[in-house]
């Protein structure tokens, strides 16, 4: 499609924004040689690695000098390039009382403290854009839209919510955002990991099943950590710690990785894995002040819960051992030893017992003890169900848990990033001594929300409706006056939030109304979707939005390319990222899956670019705005979009149809949440 003249109309288009905006403005700035350089003795600490910028908090950024977080930088900056809502902002007394407990009572807080003036609460039409997607990963519906807005209901807002809680696209969302956490693929490169698509189904359904019946995340996190199988084709949760076994080294390697991997997913706590290759003395003395005071026996004696546990490959065909299941079983033969001492290759530093212990003597293996209340399991109880129990009953795992929630809507976790607590600074009441410093930006809102998680026996979406009905949540991210980068961590404003590929992607089939076509017979579409590599085992026929995709890998090429070009990550070495760059927005502008879905003859003709070629150019303005970007255009907007349009009928005007709706994909207020 040719570059249209109007399209200098679009200023605000994501394919300036995404390049302009954010290339080179990751939240992990890339280190300078200006920033401080903090040597570690172990060339093979993961802190040298490609995340090594992960295990810098926001604090030690400041207190270092380091770039800090472009939130504010990007959030200012694609607000410049916004369409302006119909309907103005809300307005509230900044002085107005909040119901003491609730998220809003402590940040208010906060703002009054530190004399912040927080932004306007967002209009009707931004809102619930941004819950519907931020909830479902969809765009609203223009009728939804508009319904919502009309509504003079003082609670709609929180109906809204419940509404869109009860979806099934919600299930489809948090399937996909918990399938991430757990890094459910179908083999991990890096590792060397095959879990075959067979095992990777059997997790996404169980996530799914689990999401569905809305199961506590305690009991989720117990079936996921104590899991026991002989065949992981048939077991979901099993697949959780296969994923963490790693080749080429000692079974003690295995243990580790599981051990790392369930502590950062549950407790949001990744410097253990540091821990198991070092002391944490000399090592982790600017980053964490437990971490500091923690030892790598402690973390032996935590990775030892693992040692009762066997891995094994089970072909499925025994004259081919290439493909295969996994048994994940307790208590097996060769398993009945603890954490041994006795390793001088691998994937982590040497273990070795004391000088002069020997073999069979108590000093040469390290028994189980859980790291952050020093108990053993109890006698008879298998260790992994004992690790479960101790993991679920800390209140690290309730915050732990809010925590990751809270930077999924707010773009920050009151700790961040969220897998860096550090235990010894988090309580209030409990400070730790100079110079170290609380680490959440509100310590006492993060034990409450926790305290509310447990209260409400662990469920998921009592803790997402409280965070959404808040007032915070619920700001605007446009802010009237002079806003301060430091006040960030106080959530005075919403930041934007660029969208997840599988977002965008599903946004623009849902909108025209044109899905992919897996067959076409007699020049129509019969059967809609994507074809996935093994998802026939699911019998559940094509998916027909991205966000159903069970991993980050699926069959059709131009997809992947796509998705990827969004930084879907791999679920292995390379976590989901919110960056921009110039691959981004020449797909948006060039990539068939954009194109292809503005049709206006053929199997997959546009139902939305149809309708629109029918009516009067304003209708079909106002249409298409309301379609896409889910609120109406400006006077400026529908000025340049009318006197592109010819009025006659014809192919001119089909065409600069498409090409208006083209660039309403383009534009930032449909690539960025806001």
């Amino acid at each position: 499609m040719f570059l249209p003249r109007w399209f200098l109309f679009a200023s605000g288009v994501a394919a300036f924004g995404l390049s302009g905006i954010l290339i080179g403005q990751t939240d992990a700035a890339p280190a300078t040689d200006s920033e401080p350089q903090v040597k570690f003795a172990e060339p093979d600490c993961p802190f040298f690695g490609p995340d090594r910028e992960r295990f810098f908090t926001d604090a030690l950024r400041r207190a270092s000098g380091m770039p800090q977080r472009r939130l504010s930088a990007t959030t200012d900056a694609v607000g410049k390039m916004l369409g302006n809502p119909p309907g103005g902002s809300r307005t509230y007394n900044f002085d107005q009382t909040h119901i003491a407990g609730s998220i809003d009572s402590y940040i208010f807080a906060d703002f009054q403290a530190n004399g912040i003036t927080p932004a306007p609460n967002t209009t009707d039409w931004e809102f619930v854009r941004r819950i519907t997607l931020d909830l479902t990963g969809r765009i609203p519906t223009p009728d939804r839209v508009l319904s919502f807005v009309a509504d003079t209901a003082p609670d709609k807002r929180a109906k809204l919510i419940e509404e869109l809680l009860a979806k099934p696209e919600w299930i489809d969302k948090w399937t996909m955002y918990f399938g991430d956490l757990y890094l459910n693929t179908s083999n991990r490169a890096s590792t060397s990991l095959n879990r075959f698509p067979q095992g990777r189904n059997a997790l996404y359904a169980w996530i799914k099943d689990a999401i569905t019946k809305g199961k506590p995340y305690n009991q989720m996190a117990t079936e996921l950590i104590s899991a026991s199988t002989g065949n992981t084709y048939n077991d979901g949760p099993s697949n959780f710690l296969v994923g963490s076994v790693v080749t080429m080294g000692p079974s003690q390697d295995i243990m580790d990785q599981m051990t790392a991997s369930t502590f950062d997913v549950f407790l949001g706590m990744t410097h253990v894995n540091c821990l198991l290759c070092h002391n944490g003395r000399g090592h982790l003395d600017a980053i964490s002040l437990w971490a500091s005071q923690t030892t790598r026996y402690q973390a032996w004696q935590l990775a030892s819960h693992m040692s009762r546990t066997s891995t094994a490959k089970i072909p499925v065909d025994p004259s081919n051992n290439n493909i295969y299941y996994w048994s994940l079983l307790t208590n097996q033969k060769n398993f009945t030893t603890d954490y041994t001492l006795n390793t001088v290759t691998g994937n982590r530093p040497a273990r070795v017992a004391p000088t002069g212990c020997k073999a069979g003597q108590p000093c040469y293996t390290v028994p189980p003890q859980y790291i952050l209340n020093g108990t053993s399991p109890k006698p008879g109880e298998d260790y992994r169900a004992s690790l479960a129990r101790n993991i679920t009953g800390d209140m690290q795992f309730a915050r732990a848990t809010v925590n990751y929630l809270w930077a999924y809507f707010f773009g920050m976790g009151m700790v961040d990033p969220p897998d860096t607590f550090d235990p010894a600074r988090l309580d209030p009441d409990n400070p730790p001594p100079a110079p170290w410093t609380l680490q959440p930006s509100n310590a006492r809102l993060l034990n409450a929300l926790a305290q509310h998680f447990i209260a409400n026996n662990f469920d998921l979406k009592a803790l997402m409706r409280e965070i959404v009905n808040s007032e915070t949540y619920q700001l605007s991210s446009r802010y009237p006056g002079q806003w301060s980068a430091a006040w960030e961590p106080y959530f005075a404003r919403k930041f934007v939030r660029r969208l997840w590929g599988e977002e965008i992607i599903d946004g623009v089939a849902q909108s025209s109304g044109s899905f992919p076509c897996t067959t076409v017979t007699a020049g129509a579409c019969t059967q809609a979707g994507y074809a996935v590599t093994g998802w026939s085992e699911l019998n559940m026929g094509y998916p027909s939005y991205a966000m159903q995709f069970p991993d980050v890998i699926n069959t059709n090429g131009t997809t992947n390319a796509f998705l990827d070009s969004f930084l879907r990550g791999n679920r292995d070495d390379q976590p989901r990222r919110s960056d921009g760059s110039i691959l981004q927005a020449l797909n948006l502008m060039n990539a068939s899956l954009i194109e292809g879905k503005l049709a206006l003859t053929g199997a997959t003709a546009s139902p939305l670019v149809v309708a629109s070629a029918g009516l009067n150019n304003t209708d079909a303005v106002n249409r298409l705005f309301l379609t896409i970007l889910s609120r109406y255009p400006s006077a400026g907007e529908m000025s340049t979009a009318l006197a592109s349009l010819p009025t006659a009928n014809g192919t001119a005007r089909n065409s600069a149809i498409q090409d208006l709706a083209w660039s309403l994909y383009n534009k930032v207020d449909f690539v960025f949440n806001y």
